[in-house]
């Protein structure tokens, strides 16, 4: 059955790769800070659906992503990563409530919701920028990016978050 949720989904899909690599790609704060908005597909994905189905998403999410990026699989790779642990990131931060059939992602406090999108970008950018160096020589230019960017990616989320959040109170 192919219903509303659906059709949220792709359109998310769409327009978060679209706005990725037609603005946050072009633009560069301080010479090499490049927001990652596209891993908010991964923060809003429903939680009970396909985990196979979710991570081939995922794989093809961030393989489009490196195809107009010019990064070579790099975005794939760091995507598919936190598709793989997102179970273990939402049992870590919620706890088993999550595995509830009647768990959303709304009905967490901000504080938990911060805390998923934080752990879900720091493991992306940590993955990220290991592939992009990858050298262990350069670990503090790693952590560095990581955390810059990180902090750019946070909170440009949670601006679209509040501006697009499925749920108007």
């Amino acid at each position: 059955m192919i219903n509303s949720s659906f059709f949220l989904n792709v359109t998310r899909f769409v327009l978060l790769i679209l706005v990725q690599v037609l603005v946050f790609n072009n633009l560069n704060f301080f010479g090499y800070i490049n927001p990652v908005i596209y891993i908010l597909f991964l923060y809003w994905y429903p939680i009970k659906q396909n985990r196979t189905t979710f991570i081939v998403t995922c794989f093809i999410l961030g393989l489009l992503v490196d195809i107009f990026s010019d990064t070579l699989a790099i975005s794939a790779a760091a995507t598919v990563t936190i598709a793989y642990l997102r179970p273990t990131i939402m049992r870590f931060v919620f706890g088993v409530n999550y595995e509830f059939q009647s768990f959303k992602l709304n009905n967490s406090t901000k504080a938990q919701q911060f805390t998923f999108l934080a752990l879900l970008t720091i493991i992306h950018h940590l993955v990220y920028f290991t592939l992009e160096i990858f050298s262990f020589s350069n670990s503090l230019l790693i952590l560095q990016k990581t955390v810059t960017v990180g902090i750019a990616t946070l909170i440009l989320s949670i601006l679209f978050s509040t501006l697009f959040s499925s749920k108007k109170e």
